[in-house]
């Protein structure tokens, strides 16, 4: 059983939870949807419209996490599909985060049944080191970053500032920042037409899939709960 959040916009959460009779169950009271997730009465939970600035907090505070580090599903039109972090503007700032999030993302990917090709983006190309301070930290982290990665086992490569070459390559794609990788999602979603599946939680066992507060249709969010239910319970 999956439960979907509700908040402003009622109609368009009841519309995709209809498309599957019995499956899904909707929450106005967002400390009621986590509670349940948390205890186990349901297998898991969408935020669906629901506002973040409310159900997040609870979220970390019921599952005891100093943060909440999430992934991205996007599939660009007539690309293949792909996973993206860090996406919270607050996340992904450090290299050891950054290699946390790949680690943290591998049940992921396999329960999509994707790769496990691994891009790091930096803020520019390697010959563009020395231009400006903020973009060589980038430049120098991913360089860092790739081998470090490659000794533990990761199929990793410094994707450089290449994105147009690394939705057709790459699986798990770790942006520069939380900034910029909130940026790209943006870009990629609502003016390049990606489809976006939802951004599960990943350093939980508990199976949360966020959304975006623009989206209005969740049909995919809720199909893509169910399907890691299936994979990783």
């Amino acid at each position: 059983m999956v439960g979907i959040g509700v908040g402003k916009d009622r109609a368009s959460v009841e519309f995709s939870a209809s498309q599957y009779p019995g499956k899904v169950i909707i929450y106005d009271d967002p400390e009621a949807l986590v509670s349940d997730l948390v205890d186990g009465r349901i297998d898991a939970a969408v935020r669906g419209n629901m506002s973040s600035s409310v159900v997040l907090p609870i979220l970390k505070r019921r599952l005891g996490l100093d943060e909440i580090e999430r992934v991205v599903i996007l599939e660009p039109e007539g690309e293949r599909m792909f996973c993206m972090a860090p996406v919270g503007i607050d996340e992904g700032w450090t290299k050891e985060q950054k290699m946390d999030l790949v680690r943290k993302s591998m049940p992921l990917l396999r329960a999509l049944g994707l790769g496990n090709r691994v891009a790091i983006m930096s803020g520019g190309r390697e010959d563009d080191l020395g231009r400006n301070d903020s973009v060589d930290r980038t430049i120098i982290d991913a360089r860092e970053i790739v081998p470090a990665l490659i000794e533990e086992g990761y199929d990793a490569y410094d994707a450089e500032i290449l994105l147009e070459d690394i939705v057709k390559e790459a699986d798990l794609v770790i942006a520069p920042d939380g900034i910029s990788g909130n940026i790209i999602f943006r870009a990629l979603h609502f003016i390049g037409g990606a489809k976006a599946l939802g951004a599960p939680v990943i350093n939980t066992d508990k199976i949360f899939v966020d959304t975006s507060r623009a989206k209005t249709d969740y049909v995919d969010c809720i199909a893509l709960a169910m399907k890691l239910t299936e994979k990783i319970i």
